[in-house]
């Protein structure tokens, strides 16, 4: 007891500090390889440690040999093999509200005016029980994406948007992308989700609007061709069944221009100095 005791009266705040900060990093770490192949790899990983312990302890002589070795040369591999979850992990920090910025600012009365254009545009395919997936563009560039596509920088409009997904039209088959107030491209191929626990319910297209959402800060709006049911996905999550009211509230916080990042700050700075007589 009186070890615990002198062990607690000389931790610091920077050793407070130090563990909330790696308990932040586990965690943040959990949720990027949660459902993911990187899951059943820790998962094997710790396996094969315990192996390790109890071969060591029973003196396996050679099982020990084995279990080193595989993880001297395992380690090597695991670069290559969490290849995927290290980028999604460095794309997550570079998407930091203090070091990013939107790439087309809107403000006024723009953000509403899109807002209603764009459920203006859902709610009537999702009556007509028409397919849709319809990417916004945030931070994170989609240039890759956009090239797989048909490159329009159109106005964003209710009735072009449902022409493009109109069935048996050119355009149809594949996904919008909306920069600002553009509509940037059309047909784009979206990487599909890697997630092996979705419900087999969902289609291509929520596996796809999952896929942009895991790798990068996009926010993708998806209209059922059998139900016509709306959903969100955003952040490698899914919300389905969103009903107009809920869609504006979101779609008000997308278009809006967030000025707490370290960019904005920045400029905010430099638009006060150049008040200055």
């Amino acid at each position: 007891m009186e070890r615990i005791i002198a062990y607690a009266t000389n931790i610091r705040l920077a050793d407070v500090i130090d563990i909330m900060v790696v308990a932040v990093i586990i965690y943040k770490l959990m949720m990027l390889i949660r459902e993911t192949r990187a899951e059943q790899l820790i998962k094997g990983i710790i396996a094969l440690l315990l192996m390790a312990a109890v071969t060591n302890w029973l003196n396996l002589y050679t099982m020990k040999w084995i279990i080193n070795t595989t993880l001297v040369y395992g380690m090597l591999s695991l670069l290559i093999v969490f290849q995927p979850e290290l980028r999604r992990a460095l794309e997550y920090i570079g998407r930091s509200n203090f070091l990013t910025k939107p790439l087309v600012e809107i403000k006024g009365e723009k953000v509403d005016k899109i807002t209603e254009e764009v459920i203006a545009a859902v709610a009537s395919l999702a009556r007509q029980k028409i397919g849709a997936l319809i990417v916004i563009e945030r931070s994170t560039g989609l240039n890759e994406i956009l090239e797989s596509g048909t490159k329009l920088d159109a106005d964003i409009s209710s009735e072009l948007l449902v022409n493009i997904f109109i069935p048996n039209t050119p355009l149809h088959d594949g996904a919008v992308i909306l920069r600002g107030d553009k509509i940037r491209a059309a047909g784009c191929f979206l990487p599909l989700t890697e997630n092996q626990s979705l419900s087999k319910e969902l289609g291509t297209r929520h596996r796809a609007a999952l896929g942009v959402s895991e790798r990068s800060d996009a926010m993708a709006l998806v209209v059922s061709e059998e139900t016509g049911a709306i959903s969100i996905a955003e952040s490698g999550k899914i919300n389905r069944y969103i009903d107009d009211e809920t869609l504006r509230i979101i779609l008000q916080g997308v278009f809006a221009t967030d000025d707490t990042g370290l960019f904005s700050l920045w400029r905010g700075r430099d638009a006060k100095d150049t008040e200055r007589p």
